[in-house]
C-alpha cells in the first residue's frame, strides 16, 4: 500500500472510529473496549501508550480543533478513549514539555501547549512519565510549567521534578494494590541539568533505578512500573543496551521477590517487541501515540513514527502475604495516528467497520511478537 493510499486508509478509519465513538461525551456503561472485570475485587488493569510528541503540524491540528481560539487535544484520543479509561491505571508518555503565551514550537526544541494535558486528563490518563531526550528543551522552567498542567489536570506524573523531593517514586492506589512508577531517560540531547538542580531529569542509571524501585517497595509498593525512554531511533529491534538493560533489571531481586514489575519503553518512534525476561513483561518499545509526520534518515516518508501499540496488564494479587502480584493477561492493541485527520485510530476497532488497514495492523503485530511473547501468552486486544 503506497503511503497516500494508506494515509487515506486512515483518514476513512478515523473518521469512522470517532463518528461512532464520541468517548468523552459517552457515560462508562456506554463504552466499549474494556476489558472483562476481574474475579478477584483486588485486581486491576493498567494500560500504557508512547510517545505524545506534538511536532507543529500536530499543534495546528489542535488549534483548529479548538475553532482557531486556543488548542483542543480531546479529540486526537477519542478513539481510543474507551480503552484508557477502562482501566485501573492508565499511563502515557509525555514526551516534551510545555511552552506558554503562544510561544509553542515542534522539531527540535519543543514547547507544546499545556492544553494537551486538559486532553490526556479527558481521556483517561491517571499518570505520564515525563523523563524523555527533550525534558530540558526549555530548561528548568519548561520542566516546571509541565508539571504545573499536568498538576491542574489531575494528571500524576514521574520522571522530571520541580524539586528534589518530587524526583522519586509517584505512588498511586490503584484497585487493591498501591503502585509506583517511576521514570528515565537515557539521556537530554547534551543539555545540561540545570544549575544546582541534578534532580530535574532522572537519568538511567541501573544502580539508580534498582535503589528507587526498592526504597519504593519499603515504602508500600506491591507494584512497580518503571518507564524508559531509551532506545534506537526507527529500529524495529529492541538494540542490545536495551536488552541488557532489561535483563540486569529484572534479575535484580529482594529476598526472593522481583523489584520492579513492568517495564515500559519509548523513544524508538516505532513499535518494538513485547517480551516476558526473567518473569517480567517488558515492552521494549511502545511507539509513538502522537508525532507529525515522520522521516527516515535519507528524508523519505516513514510511516512507521506514526504507529504504534497500547499494552494491557492485568494484575492479579499474590497467593499468599507479601507474594507478588502477577500479570494475568497481557494484550497489546496496535493504533496509529492519521496524519490527514489528526487522530489516533484503533486499528482493529477501523478493521471491524471495513477500513482498508489490515496491513499496518500485521505489521505491528508481527513486530511486537517478534522476541516470542505470544508462547508466553501475549495476545492482541481490541
Amino acid at each position: 500500500m503506497s503511503t497516500r493510499t494508506r494515509r487515506t486508509a486512515l483518514a476513512l478509519a478515523a473518521l469512522t472510529v470517532v463518528t461512532g465513538c464520541q468517548a468523552a461525551q459517552n457515560p462508562p456503561a456506554a463504552r466499549t473496549g474494556q476489558p472483562a472485570a476481574p474475579s478477584d475485587p483486588r485486581a486491576f488493569t493498567l494500560v500504557a501508550s508512547g510517545d505524545v510528541l506534538p511536532h507543529t503540524s500536530v499543534i495546528e491540528r489542535a488549534q483548529a480543533d479548538a475553532g482557531g481560539s486556543g488548542y483542543d487535544f480531546r479529540p486526537m484520543f477519542a478513539a481510543v478513549e474507551p480503552i484508557v479509561s477502562g482501566a485501573g491505571l492508565a499511563i502515557c508518555h509525555m514526551e516534551t514539555v510545555y511552552g506558554a503565551e503562544g510561544d509553542y514550537t515542534g522539531h527540535p526544541a519543543f514547547k507544546t501547549p499545556p492544553q494537551v494535558a486538559q486532553g490526556l486528563a479527558a481521556t483517561g490518563y491517571d499518570a505520564c512519565s515525563t523523563a524523555s531526550d527533550h525534558t530540558l528543551d526549555d530548561g528548568a522552567e519548561g520542566i516546571r510549567r509541565t508539571l504545573d498542567a499536568l498538576d491542574r489536570a489531575g494528571v500524576r506524573h514521574a520522571g522530571s521534578a520541580r524539586t528534589e523531593a518530587e524526583s522519586g517514586a509517584t505512588v498511586m492506589r490503584v484497585g487493591g494494590a498501591t503502585v509506583a512508577q517511576l521514570a528515565y531517560t537515557h539521556d537530554t540531547n547534551g543539555l545540561p541539568l540545570p544549575q544546582g538542580q541534578p534532580w530535574a531529569v532522572n537519568l538511567i542509571d541501573p544502580d539508580r533505578i534498582v535503589a528507587d524501585a526498592r526504597a519504593a517497595r519499603r515504602a508500600g509498593a506491591e507494584v512497580v512500573v518503571v518507564s524508559l525512554d531509551r532506545g534506537t531511533e526507527r529500529q524495529d529491534a529492541p538494540d542490545e543496551r536495551q536488552l541488557a538493560l532489561s535483563r540486569q533489571l529484572t534479575t535484580s531481586r529482594t529476598d526472593g521477590r522481583p523489584d520492579i514489575d513492568l517495564i515500559l519503553g519509548t523513544h524508538a518512534h516505532v513499535p518494538q517487541a513485547y517480551e516476558k525476561v526473567n518473569g517480567t513483561w517488558v515492552v521494549h518499545g511502545l511507539g509513538d501515540q502522537i508525532a507529525g509526520e515522520r522521516t527516515d534518515q535519507q528524508g523519505v516518508t516513514d510511516p512507521r513514527g506514526n504507529e504504534s501499540t497500547i499494552a494491557r496488564f492485568t494484575f492479579a494479587p499474590p497467593a499468599h502475604r507479601g507474594g507478588r502480584w502477577v500479570v494475568g493477561k497481557a494484550e497489546f492493541i496496535p493504533q496509529a495516528y492519521d496524519l490527514d485527520a489528526g487522530r489516533v485510530v484503533n486499528l482493529n476497532a477501523a478493521l471491524a467497520q471495513g477500513a482498508d488497514v489490515g496491513g499496518v495492523r500485521d505489521r505491528i503485530r508481527s513486530v511486537v511478537l517478534s522476541r516470542g511473547a505470544a508462547e508466553d501468552g501475549l495476545v492482541m486486544g481490541q
